[in-house]
C-alpha cells in the first residue's frame, strides 16, 4: 500500500468542513486529514438515504468513528420530504444521471451554507472516494455550491489517488463498518433489488452485511 502523503488545504485556507455520506467512504478521508494535522469538522447531511433504518445505521457508524478520533460531528436535519419533492419527475433516472446531480446539489448547498455561516473557508466531501460515483459530477456540484458564497472554496482533491481507494477498504475491514449495498436513495434501493431479482440473487437485507477480513 502506498504511503499516505501529507496534505495541505487549498489557497492557504485553515478550517475545513467535511461533508460525509457514511463511515466507509469517510474513514480514509478522515484519517488522511488527521495525519496531515488539518482542522476539520464532519457535516452529516444526507436526506437521500432511505429508509430511516438505513439512514440511522450509516449515521451511527460515522458518529462512532468520529468520536473515536475526537472529531466534531454536526448532525444535520434528515429533511427527507424536501429530497423526495426535488426528486419528483426524476424517479426513473439512471445512476449518475440527473437525479444524482440534484442530490449532490442539494446536499452541497446545505453544506456550503453551513460553512459560510460558521467560519469555514473550505469544504469537501467523502462522496468522491467511491468508485461508483462520477467524480466530475460531484466536483461540479461542489463548485456550484461554493460559488454561491463569497470567499468559499470547494476542495476538489481526488481521494482515490495515492492508495486512497485501497486504504478505504482496509479501514472498513479493520473497523468492521456496516457494508451498505446500494447508493442510498429509495430509487437506487429499488433498482438494485430489481437487478438482483433479475439475476437470481437475494434482495438486500438492511443491517445484515458488515466488512470483515473475509469480504
Amino acid at each position: 500500500m502506498l504511503e499516505r502523503q501529507k496534505l495541505t488545504l487549498p489557497n492557504g485556507t485553515k478550517k475545513l468542513l467535511l461533508h460525509s455520506c457514511c463511515a466507509p467512504c469517510s474513514g480514509e478521508v478522515m484519517e488522511a486529514l488527521i495525519a496531515s494535522d488539518i482542522d476539520f469538522t464532519i457535516f452529516f447531511y444526507n436526506p437521500n438515504i432511505h429508509p430511516k433504518t438505513e439512514y440511522d445505521l450509516r449515521k451511527h457508524e460515522n458518529i462512532v468513528f468520529a468520536e473515536k478520533h475526537g472529531i466534531p460531528f454536526i448532525d444535520a436535519d434528515y429533511d427527507k420530504e424536501n429530497w423526495f419533492a426535488r426528486a419528483k419527475g426524476l424517479e426513473n433516472e439512471p445512476e449518475r444521471g440527473a437525479r444524482c446531480t440534484m442530490c449532490f446539489d442539494m446536499r452541497f448547498d446545505c453544506t456550503a451554507l453551513h460553512a459560510h455561516e460558521n467560519g469555514f473557508d473550505v469544504f469537501c466531501s467523502s462522496l468522491g472516494i467511491s468508485r461508483w460515483k462520477n467524480m466530475t459530477q460531484i466536483n461540479n456540484a461542489g463548485l456550484r455550491s461554493a460559488n454561491k458564497f463569497p470567499n468559499l472554496i470547494y476542495w476538489t482533491y481526488n481521494w482515490r489517488k495515492g492508495g486512497g481507494s485501497g486504504r478505504m477498504i482496509d479501514i472498513s475491514k479493520r473497523e468492521k463498518f456496516y457494508q451498505q449495498e446500494y447508493c442510498g436513495c429509495a430509487y437506487s434501493w429499488r433498482d438494485t433489488n430489481n437487478w438482483r431479482v433479475e439475476n437470481g440473487r437475494e434482495r438486500i437485507v438492511i443491517g445484515e452485511k458488515y466488512y470483515s477480513d473475509e469480504t
